[in-house]
């Protein structure tokens, strides 16, 4: 069998973090896994960020509430599924995606866990382990699946490197051009067509 592993922020959905930091103009807060690899430093300094200006979860959850999916991200995610299995693997969390979960047809999400506390302040973020995405990878193959996947950051190249196949999908140049050995796709018909040609199956 072979599954199909996603990254979630900038292939299927906007970046959150850049939406917030768009709607507050708190330009620190623009910075992702494409921009910062170590992903404690990364969410370290936006709870440093949030705190500073005090906001919390609810003012992120309202800025999550007027996205949508990119476009034809749930067209493609439903073609993907007539063919895959398929899990969404990311480092969000699941108070932030569960609303576009549903705008995506709820799909199979691993991700991470915040802790709020009673006034929305975000107090910590809980990661599901080291390493994440790359883990799963390795969980899956130990059950025997071949896997596929693909992402845009640096913190997707662990997941692309311990897959059979990876494929890097909307990735910035630098990653691109750090990580050649991936083929660099930047539509969801060219996704397609790079999941059919590395598949065993079609």
């Amino acid at each position: 069998m072979e599954l199909a592993c996603l990254d979630l922020e900038g292939v299927l959905i906007p970046e959150i973090w850049i939406a917030f930091a768009e709607k507050t103009g708190i330009e620190e807060l623009k910075a992702t896994t494409r921009d910062i690899p170590d992903y404690d430093v990364l969410m370290t300094q936006r709870l440093r960020i949030l705190d500073e200006h005090g906001y919390g979860l609810n003012e992120i959850q309202e800025v999550i509430g007027t996205l949508d999916p990119l476009e034809g991200a749930r067209e493609f995610l439903d073609w993907l599924r007539e063919r895959f299995q398929v899990v969404i693997l990311s480092d969000t969390f699941y108070e932030f995606a569960m609303p576009l979960m549903a705008k995506l047809g709820f799909p199979a999400l691993l991700c991470h866990k915040l802790e709020v506390a009673e006034n929305g302040r975000i107090t910590n973020y809980l990661l599901r382990q080291r390493d994440p995405k790359r883990q799963s990878v390795r969980a899956f193959q130990l059950l025997n699946y071949r896997v596929i996947a693909a992402g845009d950051s640096y913190n997707d190249t662990t997941m692309l490197a311990q897959a059979e196949e990876g494929i890097l999908f909307h990735a910035p140049q630098n990653v691109i051009d750090e990580f050649p050995q991936f083929p660099a796709v930047h539509d969801f018909e060219a996704l397609k067509e790079t999941f059919l040609r590395l598949s065993n199956r079609f």
